[in-house]
């Protein structure tokens, strides 16, 4: 099968824009809940406050009207380099309400990286949380000239634009919001750049649009019990499609939605519990940490055994269950239901209170979940979603269907999109949520004009510097040359299974040896992660002999695992004669099960454990913990090298 699509399940945007859901649900549900705060200086601490939908439009509308007196209007785009807090949601709206555009930042950004991004999409202001952020924008400010406004969070910036807006007619603002049309930018949304310099995705009001009804549509029966106000708790970081389309998706479907800015394992877990959310949005190296962390815990209550069999049942029930859906099987047999109901008592139930309780549904993207891990969350009442996508498409382009998940799979075409897998193995997609093209001064971009409605150039923009025509001083983006017909090119190599997509790799990232043999590295990395003691694993082997293999291991699993064997002391029985080669045999097993299924010329044939793990402060991994390839390549030279020389 080379070919997939779904008919759509929604009417594409006509006319507005993304803001005009805040004030129709004012309108209508002005005490529906919509977002939940906490009471401490950066949201996450304190017990959790409501806000209503009405309280919610008044805000986002004064915060808008404070705005305009900054001379924010038509066209403008503003960056945010802020963590995950209910001021993005804010600030987003109100932009929104006036046709502005919104250019999201990761916190940790560079002075590099912040130059580039605020030239690339001529954002004329920005926003921070604090003073060093403050501090790092303005080391790079001199090679900006259309940057006119920098606004602090924690110096109370909400307070006083709301205060400067205050002389401005409601009227104003509701001009902007109603010469608003579906093809206007909302986002400049840079990806998260595995290799090279970010690129700038146009995403237009109509992309984010269609990308959030279509779940609605097609998934919002998962969010919640029927009945029940469904409540989501943001925590991926907003610099990302990801975190941005959550946000949306809750205001377009009224559910209440919550901000964490931290997404420590400390104060995040404590959050969820506290927040209960009726369902989850994560990437695969939250559930990795979520299910190595549930097991450290029962091995640390004496329960490691009970846990493993437990989650052997699981993984047996769901595949069971997965075959009966799919109509390839009878469904669980009698014993099995019998020892899974009561481990449901014993375990499972506990697994669920991790995440509050009420969350029986939970969706992955940012990369693929490995089937395993799939099964075994599944068995135990937590379902998890896996999707597949690219910033350039809004984020989900195929989704796991309602009620027929296919575990290792991403899913299947979200309604109103197409799969085609090209000749090469290539996977092209094509849909109403897919990007006009990137930035202007962005890479690989073509030279043909991105579209703009032109009868815009009326619209209202008082106390506005610039010309109120859309795009402004940013009509020069364009669309991207892997655009063909509406077909985007990913990347990415995979093939469709009835209709399910699996993703085998990058087609840059495959490896081929010396010896002629192609090797996907992700299907070893995802194989090799399954492992608890195994935090990332980076394979090697282009134009060498074999494949080889970096990995690191999770400091929090390793104590555990090391106060395990100490009790045994250095000559227990089936143990080595000290830790470190307990360890390097350990991890040795690991590589032997990820080899299991692979030709020996496939198979990792050395590894080298370091002694810490990749991380975003080094620059290794993105911000959805996707392995920067080149970099650690050239950080790790010497390693490599002896991972050959030996």
């Amino acid at each position: 099968m080379r070919d997939y699509s779904l008919p759509s399940l929604v009417e594409p945007l006509r006319s507005g824009g993304l803001a005009d859901s805040v004030y129709e649900l004012a309108a209508r549900e002005p005490g529906l809940p919509q977002l939940a705060r906490r009471e401490g200086p950066d949201g996450s601490t304190g017990p959790w406050r409501e806000m209503t939908a009405a309280a919610f439009a008044s805000t986002v509308l004064k915060l808008a009207k404070g705005l305009l007196t900054q001379g924010i209007g038509f066209g403008d785009r503003v960056a945010f380099m802020t963590r995950t807090r209910h001021e993005w949601t804010l600030f987003s709206f109100a932009l929104w309400s006036l046709g502005a555009q919104v250019v999201p930042l990761y916190p940790a950004s560079s002075p590099e990286q912040l130059r580039w991004v605020l030239g690339d999409s001529g954002a004329c202001a920005i926003v921070v949380e604090h003073e060093t952020d403050a501090m790092t924008v303005g080391s790079v400010v001199d090679g900006l000239p259309q940057l006119r406004h920098i606004w602090q969070l924690d110096a109370g910036c909400v307070a006083w634009l709301t205060e400067a807006g205050r002389p401005v007619e409601d009227n104003e603002v509701h001009r902007h919001r109603w010469a608003v049309v579906p093809e206007m930018t909302a986002a400049v949304i840079y990806t998260s750049g595995t290799t090279g310099r970010p690129r700038g995705c146009v995403i237009t009001h109509r992309n984010l649009a269609s990308e959030c009804d279509t779940i609605l549509a097609g998934w919002g029966r998962l969010m919640g019990e029927p009945g029940q106000q469904p409540s989501i708790l943001a925590f991926l970081p907003v610099g990302h499609v990801y975190g941005v389309m959550v946000t949306v998706m809750c205001i377009r479907g009224g559910y209440l939605l919550g901000h964490q800015p931290s997404i420590s394992a400390k104060e995040l877990m404590p959050a969820i519990r506290s927040f209960r959310p009726t369902c989850l949005y994560a990437v695969p190296y939250f559930f990795e940490k979520f299910y190595a962390g549930a097991r450290m815990m029962a091995e640390k209550a004496g329960r490691g055994v009970m846990f493993d069999r437990a989650m052997a049942v699981s993984r047996r029930y769901a595949e069971a269950a997965e075959a009966q859906a799919l109509g390839a099987g009878p469904g669980p047999g009698a014993g099995l239901r019998a020892r899974h109901a009561v481990y449901d008592r014993l375990v499972y139930r506990q697994l669920r209170d991790v995440l509050g309780g009420r969350t029986r549904n939970v969706v992955s993207a940012g990369s693929t979940l490995s089937r395993e891990l799939g099964l075994k969350l599944a068995g135990a009442g937590i379902v998890v979603y896996d999707c597949y996508g690219l910033t350039e498409t809004t984020c989900a382009i195929t989704a796991q269907p309602p009620g027929r998940p296919r575990f290792g799979t991403v899913g299947r075409p979200m309604p109103g999109a197409s799969v085609h897998i090209a000749r090469d193995g290539e996977v092209w997609v094509r849909g109403p949520m897919v990007f006009p093209g990137y930035t202007g001064r962005s890479e690989g971009t073509a030279t043909r004009h991105a579209a703009y409605p032109g009868d815009l150039r009326a619209a209202p923009a008082p106390g506005q510097g610039q010309g109120p025509e859309v795009g402004g001083a940013h009509a020069q983006d364009h669309y991207e040359e892997t655009l063909r017909d509406g077909w985007l090119g990913t990347g990415d190599v995979g093939y469709l299974d009835d209709g399910y997509l699996v993703i085998t790799g990058r087609k840059k990232d495959v490896i081929i040896t010396s010896s002629g043999r192609s090797v996907s590295p992700l299907m070893l990395e995802t194989r090799l992660r399954a492992h608890p003691l195994i935090s990332q694993a980076f394979v090697v082997g282009d134009e060498r002999p074999y494949v080889a293999a970096l990995v690191t291991l999770d400091p929090e699993v390793l104590e555990q695992w090391r106060k395990g064997r100490e009790q045994w002391g250095p000559s227990g029985p089936g143990y080595g004669n000290t830790p470190a080669e307990e360890l390097e045999r350990e991890v040795g097993r690991a590589v032997a099960a990820a080899n299991s299924a692979l030709s020996r010329a496939e198979s990792i044939r050395s590894y080298r454990i370091l002694p810490e793990e990749f991380s975003m402060a080094d620059g290794l991994v993105t911000p959805s913990f996707k392995l920067r390839r080149a970099e650690i390549t050239r950080m790790y030279a010497a390693e490599i090298e002896e991972l050959y020389s030996e």
